[in-house]
């Protein structure tokens, strides 16, 4: 009776020893949770810092915000356009392309305009409602103030729609804003402006979504940079200045 009782406790304490349904040894397949969507997010061109979920406009520029995709982003840049900075922007990048001036004059775009000279060139068109009047009013206080200082700058405004802005339509555009001498709106053959955009790091799909970034640069020392449009007339005038002294 003795033996049956120590030969059923071993019996007992041998199964309990034994890892429970077998699960010690069985590795559970984690289930992987499906990840939603991705959020969209809107960046604006000119201050990236400003990021939205939705779409709109910058609270700073008024720049229609952009879709960021990080991973297509590299392949919306269009080739050949080369990144308007310090660092790698150079006057040799700029195409001596056949422009008109809102006179109606023709003439080479570098070798006319650029040549030999300080120059500030911003983006606009005659249409728009939104950043074009205020771009174009500064440059106006910028070209005063450069008069008043005796420095001698050129002063460049594109329109990104060359198809709409004839020079007759520059021309009224430039006499709104009391455009002086040496003051030149530029427009022309459609690829031929984009070209231009191109070379200049500006062109985009679609004209309300261009850039009101000021490309300053000084052809002699083919030295450039970049500034906010819609800055203070004093603070590009300052960059300006600083550019037209020769090294």
């Amino acid at each position: 009776m003795l033996t049956k009782a120590v030969l059923t406790i071993l019996v007992l304490l041998f199964v309990l020893a034994l890892p429970q349904s077998g699960q010690a040894n069985i590795a559970i397949p984690q289930t992987k949770q499906k990840q939603g969507p991705k959020s969209p997010r809107f960046s604006c061109p000119m201050h990236p810092e400003v990021v939205s979920n939705r779409r709109g406009k910058c609270p700073k520029c008024g720049m229609r915000l952009r879709l960021v995709d990080e991973q297509v982003a590299p392949a919306a840049i269009p080739s050949g356009a080369p990144a308007a900075n310090d660092a790698t922007f150079s006057s040799k990048r700029i195409p001596d392309i056949q422009i008109y001036d809102q006179t109606g004059r023709r003439s080479n775009f570098y070798s006319d305009l650029i040549k030999g000279r300080t120059v500030a060139i911003n983006f606009i068109f005659t249409t728009c409602t939104g950043i074009c009047p205020p771009l174009t009013a500064t440059f106006r206080r910028v070209q005063q103030d450069l008069i008043e200082s005796n420095l001698p700058v050129q002063l460049i405004s594109i329109s990104v729609d060359p198809v709409t802005d004839t020079p007759a339509r520059l021309q009224e555009y430039a006499t709104k804003f009391h455009a002086a001498p040496g003051w030149t709106f530029v427009t022309g053959d459609a690829a031929a402006i984009n070209s231009i955009l191109e070379a200049l790091g500006t062109a985009v799909a679609d004209k309300a979504d261009h850039t009101p970034m000021v490309l300053i640069g000084n052809d002699l020392t083919d030295s450039w940079t970049r500034a906010y449009g819609l800055s203070s007339p004093g603070a590009l005038v300052k960059i300006i200045s600083a550019k037209a002294k020769v090294e």
